[in-house]
C-alpha cells in the first residue's frame, strides 16, 4: 500500500497571535504522519508566520502546489484561527484534489484576547466562500477538533479513504470480456455515461479468450508460476489434472488481457460458454484476481466491477461482488450473502474447495462446471455498495453491516456469509423499486461516509437514499 501524501494549509487573520500557527504547523504535521501519510508543507519563511491571510500569500502557496503537482493526493486546510477566507481560495482553487477543512478548538480559560481562535467562527466562512466559488470540500460532523485527538485521527482516516476513491476512480479502464448473457438484462448498463465520468469500457469478445486458451503455450514460465500460485491458494483435491491446468491457463490468458490493456477492473461473462467449451467454471480465477486487490465481477456485471474498486480503494482491501440471496430465518435484519466462488481468499474463513459448479453440472453434465469455490465469508464490518446508470447518470446506493458467524449448512454451495444489516427490509423494498440489480459489492469495514462524500462531492455520481 501506498501512504499518501498531504499539503498541508495554514489559515490566519493578522492580529491573532504568531505562535497559534507555529504550533499548528507541528501539531497538524505530526499528527497526520502518525495516521500513517506523509506531509508537504510550504517553507515557512515564504509567508508571514508560514500562513496564509492574503491573495498575494495565496497566490504563493499555489505556486508551492504547482511545483508540486502530482506529489499530494488531498490538502487538509487548517484554521489555528479564524483564518482568511479569500486568501484560501487563491491558494487552493487550481489544486485539483479533495480538501479536508480542520478548525481548532477554543478551550475554557483561554478565551482572552491574547488566545482566543475563532476558528468556529472562521470555518463557516471559508465553507461559505468555497461554496460560492464552486470549491468542493470536505468537512465532518465535529465542527471543531484538536490535531491531537482520537477524533482527528478518524477523520484523517476517512478523508484518506475519500482520497484515494477520488484519486482512483477519476479516471480508469473497465473491461468487459464477453457479451451480457441473454437472458440477464439486470446487468445492462451504459458505457457512455460511465465515460462521461472518466470510466472507460474496453470490450473483448469471448470466442477470444477461448481461443487463447485453447493455443496457450504451457511451457511460458508464467504458466509454472499460475500453477504454484493456484495449487496454494485453494483445495483442489478431487479436481482432475486437466480441469485444474485449463483453469491456470485460462487465468494466465486474463492476466494478459489486464496487463496488455491496462485494465483497473473487469467483468467475466462466466456462462455457459465456458463451461460447454472448456468444461471450467472461472469463479476460482475472479476470486484470486479480487485477492490482488483487481475488481473483477462475474455475469458480466460492469456496473458492480465499477462499484468493487471504489469499495476497494476506500478500504485498501480487496472486494468482492455477492448475490442478495436469501432470507435468514425470520431475522427481517438478516439475510445470505452468496456468490458461485469470487471471493477473495483474504475475506474467507478458511481456504475454499474447487467443486464442480452443481448448476452446470445439472444443465450440461458431469466435467462441465469446474471452478467453483466453496467456502464462507469471514465475520467483520462491512461496507456494501451496488450501482446502475440511468438516463446517462450513474447512480450508486451504499450502506453497512456487518458479516456475523451465523451457521449456513454445509450443503450450501458456493461462498456465502449471513449479512446482519439494520432497516434491511427497507433497504431491499428500495433497491427493488427503483432498478437497481441483484448483485451488491462488499469490503470490510465502514467506509459508507467515505464513499458517499468522494461519489457526490468530488465525482459528481448520485447517491440514492435505500433507508428512505
Amino acid at each position: 500500500m501506498e501512504k499518501l501524501t498531504f499539503a498541508l494549509f495554514f489559515g490566519n487573520r493578522g492580529f491573532f497571535p504568531g505562535e497559534l500557527i507555529a504550533g499548528a504547523r507541528t501539531e497538524i504535521k505530526n499528527a497526520v504522519e502518525a495516521a500513517g501519510c506523509e506531509t508537504l508543507i510550504m517553507n515557512e519563511s515564504l509567508t508571514r508566520y508560514g500562513a496564509v491571510e492574503t491573495v498575494e500569500e495565496g497566490k504563493k502557496f499555489a505556486a508551492f502546489l504547482a511545483d508540486n503537482r502530482g506529489k499530494y493526493d488531498g490538502v487538509i486546510l487548517s484554521l489555528p484561527n479564524f483564518g482568511d477566507e479569500t486568501g484560501a481560495v487563491a491558494a487552493l482553487e487550481d489544486c485539483g484534489v479533495p480538501i479536508f477543512i480542520q478548525a481548532y478548538p477554543d478551550e475554557i480559560g483561554k478565551m482572552d484576547f491574547a488566545n482566543r481562535r475563532d476558528s468556529f467562527c472562521g470555518k463557516f466562512s471559508v465553507m461559505d466562500v468555497f461554496y460560492q466559488y464552486k470549491l468542493p470540500f470536505t468537512t465532518f460532523k465535529a465542527h471543531t477538533v484538536h490535531p491531537q485527538s482520537d477524533e482527528f485521527a478518524r477523520e484523517i482516516e476517512q478523508f484518506s479513504a475519500v482520497c484515494r476513491i477520488v484519486g482512483g476512480m477519476k479516471r480508469f479502464t473497465v473491461g468487459a470480456i464477453g457479451a451480457r448473457t441473454t437472458a440477464f438484462k439486470t446487468v445492462r448498463f451504459d458505457e457512455l455515461a460511465l465515460q462521461k465520468h472518466g470510466i472507460t469500457t474496453e470490450t473483448y469478445d469471448l470466442s477470444d479468450l477461448i481461443s487463447r486458451v485453447r493455443k496457450y503455450n504451457t511451457r511460458k514460465s508464467q504458466f509454472k508460476k499460475k500453477q504454484e500460485f493456484l495449487a496454494a491458494y485453494t483445495n483442489w483435491n478431487g479436481v482432475p489434472d486437466e480441469k485444474f491446468n485449463l483453469l491456470c491457463k485460462a487465468a494466465c490468458v486474463l492476466d494478459d488481457y489486464i496487463t496488455d490493456y491496462q485494465l483497473d477492473a473487469l467483468a467475466l461473462r462466466c456462462w455457459s460458454e465456458l463451461e460447454i467449451e472448456l468444461g471450467i467454471a472461472p469463479c476460482v480465477i475472479l476470486s484470486a484476481i479480487n485477492d490482488r486487490g483487481i475488481a473483477a465481477a462475474c455475469e458480466l456485471d460492469v456496473a458492480n466491477a465499477v462499484s468493487m474498486r471504489a469499495l476497494s480503494l476506500a478500504s485498501e482491501k480487496p472486494a468482492t461482488v455477492l448475490d442478495w440471496n436469501n432470507n435468514y430465518g425470520d431475522n427481517p435484519d438478516k439475510c445470505i450473502l452468496f456468490h458461485c466462488g469470487p471471493v477473495p481468499q483474504k475475506l474467507m474463513t478458511e481456504k475454499g474447495q474447487i467443486i464442480q459448479h452443481p448448476m452446470f453440472v445439472k444443465s450440461f453434465g458431469d466435467g462441465c462446471g469446474w471452478g467453483c469455490n466453496v467456502g464462507r465469508i469471514s465475520p467483520n464490518e462491512m461496507t456494501f455498495c451496488s450501482s446502475k446508470t440511468e438516463d446517462g447518470k450513474l447512480i450508486f446506493y451504499t450502506g453497512e453491516g456487518r458479516i456475523t458467524d451465523d451457521p449456513i449448512e454445509r450443503e450450501f454451495f458456493g461462498c456465502a456469509g449471513v449479512a446482519e444489516i439494520p432497516n434491511l427490509q427497507t433497504k431491499l423494498y428500495n433497491i427493488g423499486r427503483n432498478g437497481f440489480r441483484h448483485h451488491v459489492g462488499m469490503t470490510p469495514g465502514f467506509y459508507e461516509a467515505a464513499l458517499k462524500e468522494a461519489f457526490k462531492t468530488y465525482l459528481g455520481y448520485e447517491i440514492f437514499e435505500i433507508d428512505n
